[in-house]
C-alpha cells in the first residue's frame, strides 16, 4: 500500500503506545527538540492508567474485608477510586502488600492459611505470562486460598481501536518494545495493511527513539508505510512461544472496560474454565459495572492521545504527585507523571 497520509505543511502526529517510551521521551527532552511540525502524543500503554474506576473500586472493596490479604504491584497503591486508594485502605487496617512478582503471592498464601490472598492482576502481555504461570502453579500445588482479580489488557485490540477512531488522526506509531518481545512483530501488520499507518518497534535509548522518528518521517514523506522492527536485538518473529503458550492455556479473550475508552471486545482476559475457581470476581461475588469517572479528570483523553497533560486544567494545580486525582499522575509509566517530572 502506498499512502501519503499528511499533506505537506501539516503537523504529523506520532503516538508512543508504551508507557516506558513515554517516560524515556520525556526524560530525554525529545519533545522540546521537535518544533511545530511533529507532535508526539501518549497512548494507552500504561496498564495502571487504563484500569477502570470500577476495577479499582473492587480492589479497594476487597481490601476492606476480613481475612483478606491483597497483593499488588507498587504503582497500584496510590491510584484513587472515588477518592479512596489501597494506601488509604491499608492506613485503616487492611492487609495490603506490595510484591515484585505474582509468585510472591503464593508464598504469602502458604504462610497464611487462614486468609484469602488476592493478587491484583494488572498488566499487558509483558506481565500476563507470569500471572498465568502463577495461577497454574497454585492449581498444581493445590493452594486454595489464592486468587487473582483479573484486570489484564491486550495491546493489539487497543491499537485497532486507535486506528479506527475518527478523531485521533494518528500518522505513525512508536510500537512497544517490551510487549513485542512476547507477541512478536507480525501481529501489528494490520495497522499498515488495513489503515496505511506506518509503525516502528523500537527500544528505549536516545538512539532508538531518534532512529524511530527518522524512519517514521521517512516513510510518510515517501508515502510508503511499512511495519519496521528496529528492536531486532530483542524482538523476533513469533515472539516468545513459551510465554504465548502460557497465556493461551490459562486465559481466554473477553470484553474489557478501559478507562477513557469503554467496553470493547476481546481486549481483556478471563481465566479458562479449568482455572475459574481462582477468579476473585466470582469467588467473592463482587459487583460488576462501572461508576462515573472523576469529573474534570481528563486521563481518558490523555490515554487516547486527544490532549497532552498540560492541556488538562487540573494538571499541576489540583492534580500533582502529592495529590493525584487520576492514574496518569500516579503510575511510573503515566503520561502526566512523565510531564510533571521532566517538563
Amino acid at each position: 500500500m502506498s499512502v501519503s497520509r499528511v499533506p505537506v505543511g501539516k503537523q504529523w502526529r506520532f503516538m508512543e503506545v508504551c508507557g516506558t517510551h513515554t517516560m524515556s521521551i520525556a526524560g530525554m527532552g525529545i519533545r522540546s527538540l521537535l518544533g511545530d511540525r511533529l507532535r508526539l502524543v501518549s497512548g494507552p500503554g500504561c496498564p495502571i492508567c487504563v484500569t477502570s474506576e470500577g476495577d479499582l473500586m473492587r480492589a479497594v472493596s476487597l481490601a476492606g474485608r476480613d481475612n483478606v490479604i491483597i497483593t499488588t504491584f507498587g504503582d497500584m497503591m496510590r491510584v484513587p477510586a472515588q477518592g479512596k486508594s489501597l494506601l488509604d485502605a491499608r492506613a485503616l487496617g487492611a492487609d495490603v502488600r506490595v510484591v515484585y512478582s505474582p509468585f510472591n503471592s503464593l508464598a504469602i498464601a502458604d504462610e497464611n492459611p487462614g486468609s484469602e490472598v488476592v493478587f491484583l492482576a494488572v498488566g499487558f502481555e509483558t506481565t500476563i505470562p507470569a500471572i498465568a504461570a502463577t495461577v497454574e502453579k497454585a492449581n498444581e500445588l493445590g493452594i486454595k486460598n489464592f486468587s487473582i482479580l483479573p484486570m489484564m489488557k491486550l495491546v493489539p485490540p487497543a491499537l485497532r481501536l486507535l486506528c479506527e477512531h475518527p478523531e485521533l488522526a494518528i500518522d505513525g506509531f512508536i510500537l512497544p518494545g517490551h510487549v513485542s518481545t512476547i507477541i512478536g512483530p507480525e501481529i501489528y501488520s494490520f495497522i499498515v495493511d488495513e489503515f496505511g499507518i506506518p509503525g516502528v518497534i523500537t527500544g528505549f535509548s536516545p538512539e532508538d527513539i531518534a532512529d524511530c522518528l527518522l524512519v517514521l518521517t521517512g516513510m510518510i514523506k515517501k508515502g510508503a508505510p511499512k511495519l519496521v522492527n528496529s528492536y531486532y536485538r530483542a524482538v523476533h518473529e513469533g515472539g516468545n512461544p513459551t510465554a504465548n503458550a502460557l497465556m493461551e492455556r490459562a486465559f481466554e479473550p473477553v470484553t474489557a472496560y478501559w478507562r477513557g475508552i469503554g467496553d470493547f471486545p476481546e481486549s481483556g482476559l478471563a481465566l479458562r474454565s479449568h482455572l475459574r475457581s481462582f477468579d476473585a470476581q466470582n469467588r467473592f461475588e463482587l459487583e460488576s459495572g462501572e461508576p462515573p469517572e472523576l469529573e474534570g479528570c481528563r486521563c481518558g483523553e490523555i490515554i487516547l492521545g486527544k490532549i497532552i497533560p498540560p492541556e488538562c486544567p487540573m494538571f499541576e494545580k489540583r492534580c500533582n504527585p502529592e495529590n493525584p486525582l487520576g492514574p496518569c499522575m500516579v503510575s511510573s509509566e503515566g503520561a502526566c507523571a512523565a510531564y510533571y517530572k521532566y517538563r
